[in-house]
């Protein structure tokens, strides 16, 4: 997260990344057999599931809010191209640019295979605020019918 600081003298905003640590419940809503609590999922696995859930969230599935999403399950059924391949990146990217404020230099890769209706997907991106190594998800999407 990145607060703003307002110095005195030239009255310009500096920013600096402060380190915190992100919590998030599971989806699953497995219990702590001890606590009888939901799990709670933390920090890089968090991010990652949110990010997942942002990319597989079709338009308009949210309520209230019809830019959030993507269109990847309707473009697996057309063929494979390098223009549709940038511009699924592109949609992607500002997705997650847009909605997810904890990551930072994002890089998304979206490849087709030849002769197939697979799409594989890979997004990189640094957490901000937490040490953390450089954070990268692979996932391939596939129709269920043909």
């Amino acid at each position: 997260m990145a607060l703003g600081i307002r110095d005195i003298n030239n009255s310009s905003l500096k920013y600096r990344k402060t380190s915190r640590s992100f919590k998030d419940i599971s989806l699953t809503f497995a219990k702590n057999p001890v606590t009888n609590d939901i799990l709670p999922v933390k920090n890089e696995d968090a991010i990652k599931k949110s990010v997942m859930n942002l990319v597989k969230t079709r338009i308009g599935e949210r309520f209230f809010n019809d830019l959030l999403g993507t269109d990847l399950d309707n473009t697996l059924f057309e063929l494979g191209s390098p223009a549709l391949a940038a511009n699924l990146e592109s949609r992607i990217e500002v997705l997650l640019r847009n909605f997810e404020s904890r990551i930072d230099n994002l890089k998304v890769e979206v490849t087709f295979e030849d002769d197939s209706h697979e799409l594989y997907c890979k997004v990189e991106y640094d957490i901000v605020g937490l040490s953390a190594p450089l954070q990268e998800i692979e996932f391939i999407l596939e129709p269920t019918r043909i």
